[in-house]
This record gives structure tokens, C-alpha cells and sequence, in this order.
């Protein structure tokens, strides 16, 4: 089954690399509607200027973050929403089985970047808090061109002189990878650029 064998894949690649990247992991049909969901809820207002930190320490700082994001409740999803989230706790289930990961959370959030808006470099774990542990962003962006900017840059390493890989945020493009090790960000987007992004965590509460 083409499924089974994307999910082998992924997790052979966060074996190996530490980050894994899929093209085709969900239907065109439901990438339809979901980034219709989300476009009207971003012309709805629903959305708010996205933090950095966790807690008590969240702050604006539009200088490393200019995107926009609507936070997802378990218990408050839509029928879309609810397809994502339960094929996220499947693929969470399967890396716990083969990584022993302990993975037994996820957090998810919509995210838009305006024109302009980046996130500098950074680690998705928080120093004090270190819950997340795999990455997943989704990318709802139909004809999307290089010129269109917006690019998730992947670092080989903390260090910037070992190099970087550029992955452009296509419809469909599913990017898997380690929250704790793989230093990356998103460079200026030149259009509204859409994708709906969470974490698998080590904790007990299910957000």
C-alpha cells in the first residue's frame, strides 16, 4: 500500500537524517478543501500575530516572527481538522513504534505568512520545556513559485557554514522532522503563503 510505504519512509528518514519530505502523504481532494477551511478562517480575522516562547515568557518579537496563526483544540476541531489530527496520531503511533520515541501528544496550529513575514533560525523545542519532539508542517500553497519566496530552510547542523537545503512550500509538501536537532526557518514570502503546522510531543496532555 502507497501509505504504508510513504509512513516507512518517514520514519527512515528521521532515522537517518533527522527530516523527511512527501509530496503525495494526502489526497487532493481533502488538501482542497482544507486550505479552503483555512483561507476562510484567515479572512474571517480569526487569526493573531504568532509568539516565541512558551507560557508565561511569550512575547511579540516581529523581528525573528511576522507570521499569523490559529491555534486548533482537540475538542473543538471540524470534521477536516479531525482527518488531519487523527492521521497525525496513526503516523505518531507508527514512529513510536519504531523509534521508541515516548510520543504520546500533539499540538497543531494554521499558519499564514503576509508578504514580508519570515521566522528566523531556530530549534521548534524550547530550551526549558522540551515536549516537542517531531515537527510536522503541511503546505497549502497552489502554484507556488520560487519567486513567491517562502522557502523552508533546513540547516545541515547549528553550525551555518556546513550548508542548508531549501524546500519550497508546494501544495501538498509534507515535511517531517526532529524538533530538538534540526535548526531551520522560513525565508520572506512574497505572497500570503498557507500551511498548518503541530508538534508530536513527550507529555501527558493532549492539547
Amino acid at each position: 500500500m502507497i501509505q504504508d510505504q510513504l509512513t516507512h519512509r518517514i520514519i527512515d528518514d528521521l532515522a537517518e537524517k533527522g527530516w523527511s519530505v512527501s509530496n503525495n502523504y494526502f489526497e487532493p481532494d481533502f488538501l482542497d478543501d482544507l486550505i479552503a477551511e483555512e483561507k476562510e478562517l484567515w479572512e474571517d480575522g480569526s487569526f493573531r500575530k504568532a509568539r516565541i516562547g512558551t507560557g508565561d515568557q511569550k512575547q511579540l518579537r516581529p523581528e525573528i516572527r511576522s507570521d499569523h496563526v490559529l491555534w486548533l483544540g482537540e475538542n473543538e476541531l471540524t470534521d477536516l481538522q479531525k482527518q488531519y489530527w487523527n492521521r497525525i496520531v496513526e503516523l505518531r503511533e507508527d514512529i513510536n513504534r519504531e523509534l521508541y520515541l515516548g510520543l504520546n501528544g500533539y499540538e497543531a496550529h494554521f499558519a499564514v505568512f503576509p508578504p514580508n513575514s519570515f521566522y528566523k533560525k531556530h530549534l521548534d523545542q524550547f530550551a526549558a520545556v522540551k515536549e516537542r519532539t517531531i515537527s510536522c508542517i503541511l503546505y497549502l500553497n497552489k502554484n507556488w513559485a520560487v519567486e513567491d519566496g517562502g522557502q523552508l530552510r533546513i540547516w545541515n547542523s547549528e553550525n551555518e557554514s556546513d550548508g542548508f537545503l531549501d524546500i519550497q512550500p508546494h501544495f501538498g509538501t509534507f515535511v517531517c522532522f526532529r524538533s530538538d536537532t534540526v535548526y531551520h526557518e522560513v525565508l520572506p514570502a512574497n505572497r500570503d503563503r498557507f500551511s498548518l503546522t503541530g508538534w508530536m510531543r513527550k507529555n501527558t496532555r493532549l492539547v
